[in-house]
C-alpha cells in the first residue's frame, strides 16, 4: 500500500518538482499540493495524509505554527520540514511543534524517498547538516541555562525587569534600591552570563 503523502510549498517550480518526485515513486501517493497553509488547513479533515512535506517559509501562516496547529488533530500525520532554512531555531521550533524529519530542498530524490519512507515506519530523518545543527543549538542552550541557574533570585529578577525595557532607575525605584546597587547586581549578571551589554544579555536569555 502506498504512503500517501502532501505538499505544503509556495514555490511553484519547487512545488511541482516534489510533486514529479513523489509521484514517479511507486511506493508512494501524492494526495495533495497546496501552495499556502490556509488551503491545506481547509482541506486537512477531508485527506487521507501519511506523510506531509511542509515548508516552513510560506506566506500568512508558517509552515510551524500549522505544524502545532494541526498535528494534535491527527497525531498519526507525520510532518517531514523539507527547507531551505539551516537555523538551528528554526529547526527546534519545528521539531518542538510536532514535526518528525527536517530535510534541506536541495537533498536528493533518493534521500527524499528514504526520508519519507524512514519516517512513515517511525523513524526522525534529518540532513546531516541540520543534525550537526540541532546538536549545536541543544549544547548552546544548555550553557545558557547552566549560566542563568548561576544567577542569584534578586538577579534574575532584575533581568526580568530588563527585558521589560524599565530603567536602571525605575528598576531601583521598585525593588527600593539604590541605583548603584543596581549596577553592582546587572555587573555580576553580566559576568555569570558572559556577556557585556543588555542587549547581549536579553538575547542569551530570552531569544526570539
Amino acid at each position: 500500500m502506498p504512503i500517501n503523502v502532501v505538499i505544503v510549498e509556495d514555490d511553484e517550480d519547487m512545488r511541482q518538482s516534489l510533486q514529479d518526485i513523489v509521484s514517479a515513486s511507486e511506493e508512494m501517493n501524492c494526495v495533495g499540493s497546496f501552495p499556502n497553509a490556509e488551503h491545506f488547513i481547509e482541506s486537512f479533515p477531508y485527506i487521507n495524509a501519511d506523510v506531509v512535506l511542509m515548508d516552513i517559509g510560506l506566506p500568512g501562516k508558517n509552515g510551524i505554527n500549522t505544524v502545532a496547529q494541526l498535528k494534535p488533530l491527527k497525531p498519526k500525520v507525520q510532518y517531514l520540514m523539507c527547507t531551505s532554512y539551516e537555523e538551528p531555531e528554526k529547526t527546534f521550533e519545528s521539531l518542538c511543534a510536532g514535526a518528525t524529519g527536517y530535510l534541506l530542498k536541495n537533498c536528493t530524490p533518493e534521500t527524499l524517498y528514504r526520508s519519507v519512507k524512514e519516517i512513515f515506519s517511525g523513524g526522525s530523518p534529518m540532513s546531516s547538516q541540520i543534525a550537526r545543527l540541532v546538536v549545536t543549538s541543544f549544547n548552546q542552550k544548555q550553557k545558557t541555562i547552566e549560566e542563568y541557574e548561576l544567577l542569584t533570585q534578586r538577579e534574575k529578577e532584575i533581568l526580568q525587569y530588563l527585558s521589560k525595557g524599565y530603567q536602571y532607575k525605575e528598576i531601583a525605584n521598585k525593588l527600593f534600591l539604590s541605583v548603584e546597587t543596581i549596577r553592582t547586581y546587572i555587573r555580576h549578571v553580566y559576568e555569570k552570563l558572559q556577556v557585556h551589554t543588555r542587549t547581549e544579555a536579553l538575547n542569551k536569555v530570552f531569544p526570539k
